[in-house]
């Protein structure tokens, strides 16, 4: 039986440290901004396009690496002896899933690929679980059978700070955007079968940290959390708030905070936040 190699895009949110302690091959998206390419993770950090971000005359365009991109990197590890497990962001989202799996297609290599349904840390979940078993010489069936049981577990709500990133994007009309923006209204959505889903609304901070608490702690109930992360875009104060009350309520203290990738970025604005995490069932 053949090592397994993990691959994945550039929206985990990984530390680039903890990427290669996990020995995990990344395949990054492109982001244009004010008509500059940048690879994302390669040529721009995430606190580099927050900056950019602010002042960017057009709203920036994300796109998924090419198919030749990944069946380059399929090539590679196949003829170093790998069996490929490629683990990518929601296909509700991005193209990206569907251009690593032409890139199988086509591909010589023993190549599974899989849709996290997620993004952000939720994706880097299933990355970190993924890579331990890999490392530990766990076979690809044994690997996705985890990562089923990890998907399942895991839950993520978004909160956007302004609808104008959500109206440019087409995910809210111009009247909606309107009317929101006018009553400072903050949607809350979750990803549900990796779709952005509207779940509820808030005006305050105060009001989104107990959402977050109170749907924390309903979903916890009998369960042991195995993982938490705040991923955020220029909000680094709320993420901190929202750390803090949760570590309170659950007794949780390894919580991670990260600006997200520009790939995320592009469709939030800045003060965007996210609230993800995953549980075990008690035995």
């Amino acid at each position: 039986m053949n090592k397994v190699k993990i691959v994945t895009d550039s929206t985990s949110d990984l530390p680039s440290e903890e990427i290669k302690e996990l020995g995990v091959t990344v395949v990054p998206l492109t982001i244009t901004i004010d008509g500059t390419s940048y690879k994302d993770g390669v040529d721009i950090t995430s606190s580099e396009f927050a900056s950019m971000l602010v002042n960017a005359k057009d709203i920036p365009q994300s796109s998924q690496p090419a198919t030749g991109d990944f069946l380059s990197v399929y090539s590679d590890l196949s003829e170093q002896g790998f069996d490929i497990l490629s683990i990518h962001m929601s296909s509700g989202m991005s193209g990206t899933f569907q251009s690593a799996q032409t890139a199988a297609g086509m591909s010589d290599a023993n190549v599974t690929v899989i849709d996290s349904e997620f993004i952000s840390v939720a994706l880097g979940f299933q990355i970190r679980e993924a890579a331990a078993m890999a490392n530990k010489g766990s076979s690809v069936d044994e690997i996705v059978d985890r990562l089923q049981k990890v998907k399942t577990n895991t839950s993520l709500f978004l909160m956007v700070d302004t609808l104008d990133y959500l109206l440019k994007g087409g995910r809210i009309g111009r009247g909606r955007a309107l009317v929101g923006s006018l009553l400072k209204i903050k949607p809350v959505a979750s990803l549900d079968d990796g779709v952005y889903t509207p779940v509820t609304k808030v005006r305050t901070y105060s009001q989104l940290v107990k959402f977050f608490k109170e749907t924390y702690q309903k979903e916890a109930e009998g369960r042991v959390v195995k993982g938490i992360g705040i991923a955020h875009i220029e909000a680094v104060q709320l993420a901190q708030q929202v750390r803090d009350a949760l570590a309170e309520l659950s007794g949780f203290t390894d919580v991670s905070i990260i600006e997200t990738t520009p790939i995320v970025s592009t469709h939030t604005g800045p003060g965007a936040l996210a609230l993800m995490y995953y549980f075990e069932d008690e035995s």
